[in-house]
């Protein structure tokens, strides 16, 4: 089975830094991504990392976010500065099992809450 597991998530303040985890189990993975979703908004990808090293942004986080993966122990990470009021959102972890479009990924995490205060 494959189960995919977020953690790391909490209030901080604007202008503050978070780091998101993702401890994967079962097969491996051609990629790896974010996605977030803020209320009453549609869910949106943030980043995204292939099997390979490769990595993708969202042009809201450019810059400041940074994702990485620990094949060792199977874990992604997700590195956010420069937090704003925008990103205050359920962030959400999620993987894709063969080669495609990591924007439509196969498995879902149980998401984490990220909240950014003023």
């Amino acid at each position: 089975q494959v189960k995919l597991v977020e953690s790391g998530g909490g209030s901080v303040q604007a202008g503050g830094s978070l780091r998101l985890s993702c401890a994967t189990s079962g097969f491996s993975m051609y990629c790896m991504a974010w996605f977030r979703q803020a209320p009453l908004k549609a869910r949106e990808f943030v980043s995204s990392i292939n099997s390979d090293g490769r990595t993708s942004y969202a042009d809201s986080v450019k810059g400041r976010f940074t994702i990485s993966e620990d094949k060792a122990s199977r874990s992604l990470y997700l590195q956010m500065n420069s937090l704003s009021a925008d990103d205050t959102a359920m962030y959400y972890c999620a993987a894709r099992r063969f080669p495609g479009d990591c924007y439509y990924p196969s498995y879902w995490g149980q998401g984490t809450q990220v909240t950014i205060s003023s």
